[in-house]
C-alpha cells in the first residue's frame, strides 16, 4: 500500500488536515451547544491519534530519507498549525524529500553506517511488524498523554 515514503507521508498529511477539520466541527459544535461536550472528547481523541502517527511519520521517512534537522522539524511543527501538513507536504516533494524508495538494502553510501540504519533497513523488510511497533508506540504514547489530560487542563 505504502511502497514509497511519498505515498506514506502524502496520506498521513491529509488524513491530519482531515482530523484538523473533525476537530474545528467538534469545537464548532460544543461552542453551539454545550450539551454536546462529547463531540469535542470524540474529535480530539481521533485528531490526537493522527497528530501522533503523523509524527511517527515523519521520523520514519526522515530517517530513511536521510532528511537533515530542518526539514525533520518543519515537517513535525507542521501538525500543530491547522492544514499547515499539506503545504508541507508540497514543500518536501518539491525540493525532493519525498523522492526514492524504502532503503532496505545497505549501499556503499557512507551514510548507510549509522547506528539505526541496520535496524531500520530490518524493520522496512517486515512492514507488518513496523507498522505494529509504530501502531503500538502511538497507542503507548497516546494513552499516557490521555493520563497526563487535555492540553490546558480539564475546563
Amino acid at each position: 500500500m505504502f511502497r514509497t515514503p511519498l505515498s506514506l507521508f502524502r496520506t498521513l498529511a491529509i488524513v491530519e488536515a482531515i482530523s484538523w477539520t473533525l476537530l474545528i466541527a467538534a469545537l464548532i459544535t460544543r461552542a453551539v451547544n454545550p450539551e454536546l461536550a462529547l463531540a469535542v472528547t470524540i474529535g480530539g481523541g481521533i485528531h490526537g491519534f493522527i497528530f501522533l502517527s503523523y509524527g511517527a511519520t515523519v521520523i520514519l521517512v526522515a530517517l530513511n530519507n536521510r532528511w537533515r534537522a530542518w526539514p525533520t522539524v518543519v515537517g513535525l511543527v507542521s501538525a500543530v498549525v491547522p492544514y499547515a501538513t499539506i503545504p508541507t507536504e508540497i514543500w518536501l516533494h518539491r525540493r525532493g524529500s519525498l523522492a526514492g524508495t524504502w532503503r532496505l538494502e545497505q549501499t556503499d553510501d557512507p551514510r548507510d553506517g549509522a547506528w539505526y540504519d541496520r535496524a531500520l533497513r530490518w524493520f522496512l523488510r517486515r512492514p507488518w511488524m513496523l507498522g505494529i511497533l509504530i501502531a503500538a508506540a502511538v497507542v503507548v504514547l497516546y494513552v499516557s498523554l490521555l493520563m497526563i489530560g487535555p492540553p490546558g487542563g480539564k475546563g
